[in-house]
């Protein structure tokens, strides 16, 4: 029943974006330059991220697929490897580059596998955990003997300027909530592109360090919260959604923003701490854990404006794990929603800072509906 990773490989389109060529790099919505910016660049405390767009010409250089499928070609788990020899291929993303097929399929075409299993995760953040899980219970369970799971993000396709347009002022004053223009452009400077893939087999490999992967634990609580991450429908202000299929009866001005994605930013603020202490303080009676059982912790949380206060969550819970043991990349590579995971366990295996023996926990946070993954992994 053990399952290990034995390789991980990330790929990261095109040199990396400052703060201040962002603009340049998506554009400035109808020509105006974004009052938002400064206020969540300083709070998300991101320097550099990765965008899938030429930035001489604003138009993009990789389709989501694409992405993955690069990921995919740089593992390297043994001599002689190649991606034709994977036998389960899982993806996840955020946002796939059709509505269908599945984004799987779409990678494994730009791969141009022989037959294979595949599986598709939907979601935001926790689709690519959601496809790592299916792929390591595929293995343990001897279904296939290895299988590769990627997340993939995309998300400079909802960001450029050309995608979507402010309201025009007149509008907005006199628009009832103009709140939904904040939150569409807040999050065009917390996101960005990227993928990571990972090898997992039941064998681990000799020559290098590899990770058992000991638990994986999922929680969501949507039947509890309404939705506060979305795309593709306009939120009510009863909490209801009006989804993209009921276009012709959202209003005009929201329209415009039917297909950006939008966070609801008071409604994160108000509980995704909240519910990450509640699903640690279950995987903790769950799994038995104490924070000192931990050498390292990969949080991937999607500002560092929440790095403090999940700390303090954790201490509340009895589960103080200290800051020097916190591992993450956020301000270098930027928040990559589903591939970030993957991304961080990447650059900390590449660092030859492992020891066998070690154990690490990683936490993935989903503000969709507010969901939570904690992972249990050890060097060997």
């Amino acid at each position: 029943m053990h399952v290990y990773i034995n390789d991980m490989a990330v790929f990261l389109p095109n040199p990396p974006v400052s703060n201040d060529a962002i603009e340049s790099v998506l554009g400035k919505i109808n020509g105006f330059p974004s009052r938002a910016r400064r206020l969540v660049l300083k709070n998300n405390g991101i320097t550099t991220r990765y965008y899938a767009i030429c930035p001489e010409t604003g138009r993009p250089t990789h389709t989501n697929a694409q992405l993955a499928a690069e990921a995919v070609q740089r593992l390297r788990p043994s001599a002689g490897f190649t991606p034709k020899d994977i036998e389960c291929l899982c993806c996840g993303t955020t946002s796939p580059d059709l509505l269908l097929p599945g984004h799987a399929l779409m990678v494994q075409g730009e791969l141009g596998l022989p037959p294979c299993e595949i599986m598709t995760a939907a979601g935001i953040c926790m689709s690519g955990m959601l496809a790592f899980k299916y792929a390591y219970m595929n293995v343990a369970m001897g279904f296939s003997r290895n299988a590769v799971a990627v997340g993939s993000e995309l998300s400079s396709s909802f960001m450029r300027s050309t995608f979507f347009s402010r309201i025009p002022q007149k509008e907005a004053a006199e628009n009832p909530r103009p709140e939904l223009a904040f939150d569409t452009d807040f999050l065009r400077w917390m996101l960005s592109d990227g993928a990571g893939a990972a090898f997992l087999s039941p064998d681990p490999v000799r020559d290098k360090p590899c990770l058992r992967i000991d638990w994986i634990d999922y929680i969501a609580y949507a039947g509890e919260f309404s939705t506060c991450m979305y795309a593709g429908g306009v939120k009510n202000p009863d909490g209801t959604i009006t989804g993209w299929r009921l276009a012709d009866q959202i209003g005009a001005s929201e329209r415009k923003h039917l297909m950006a994605v939008k966070q609801d930013i008071r409604h994160l603020d108000k509980n995704i701490v909240g519910t990450m202490q509640r699903a640690l303080t279950t995987t903790i009676g769950k799994r038995g854990l104490a924070a000192g059982d931990f050498d390292w912790f990969l949080p991937h949380y999607s500002s560092a404006f929440f790095r403090e206060k999940f700390h303090r969550a954790m201490a509340d819970a009895g589960f103080d794990i200290p800051m020097e043991k916190w591992f993450t990349n956020l301000s270098e590579k930027g928040n990559t929603g589903a591939a970030a995971i993957y991304i961080i366990l990447a650059e900390l295996m590449a660092a030859g800072r492992l020891k066998t023996g070690e154990r690490l926990l990683c936490f993935i946070p989903e503000s969709g509906r507010f969901s939570h993954c904690f992972m249990q992994l050890t060097v060997m």
